[in-house]
């Protein structure tokens, strides 16, 4: 979906300056940290952020219009837990050491529907497997409304050798409902009828 180009964006980048993350900065010590792969508005990342003020979470969204909203919402919540990476990432290996991470999550990624750029859909088993690197011993959450996607997803995790703790396609209807936050556009399909692929990986 193209994002309308936003108004004032390097003043607003600006005043949420404290809450960009730079990848070449240490990770916090002393508690766990998460990482949402396409953050989009925030919704999601900034409610678990509220939640659980104990953890560290990093929000990486690289689409220009899109970054700054959630930098606003962490702004305007003064979530000390939350900072916001605006760059996308490729290359999770190259941006943080192994087993650094407790927790990731992948929330209605881009399905790349064309099987040339198969590589670049975030449940690629090539990155499946880095994944497990930096977040050894932690989790993977994954949302999708796109049946294809999950279907596909659900064989490069099995190529990738990553155990599923919990699988549903219909979300809102599983036994894990009572502990799922809603992104926007989840709120968006749901409302529309349809249902929400979901799977937990053990990494």
């Amino acid at each position: 979906m193209r994002q309308r180009k936003v108004k004032n964006r390097s003043l607003i980048l600006q005043k949420c300056s404290s809450y960009i993350w730079d990848l070449k900065s240490p990770l916090p010590g002393g508690r766990p940290v998460y990482l949402e792969i396409g953050s989009g508005k925030g919704q999601f990342l900034t409610q678990k952020a509220l939640m659980d003020p104990a953890g560290f979470y990093l929000a990486c969204e690289g689409g220009v219009n899109i970054n700054v909203r959630i930098l606003q919402k962490a702004e305007e919540l003064g979530l000390e837990n939350l900072r916001v990476i605006t760059e996308y990432i490729t290359k999770p290996l190259e941006c943080f050491p192994k087993a650094s991470l407790a927790g990731i999550y992948i929330n209605f990624c881009d399905p790349w529907p064309k099987d040339r750029h198969a590589h670049r859909r975030l449940t690629y088993r090539g990155l499946l497997l880095e994944y497990r690197e930096i977040a050894r011993g932690g989790f993977l959450e994954f949302k999708t409304d796109n049946d294809a996607l999950f279907e596909w997803s659900l064989s490069e995790i099995e190529a990738a050798g990553i155990p599923v703790e919990f699988m549903t396609r219909d979300l809102h209807k599983s036994e894990y409902t009572g502990r799922n936050i809603p992104t926007e556009y989840e709120t968006r399909f749901s409302d529309a009828g349809k249902s929400i692929n979901f799977a937990r990986l053990a990494l």
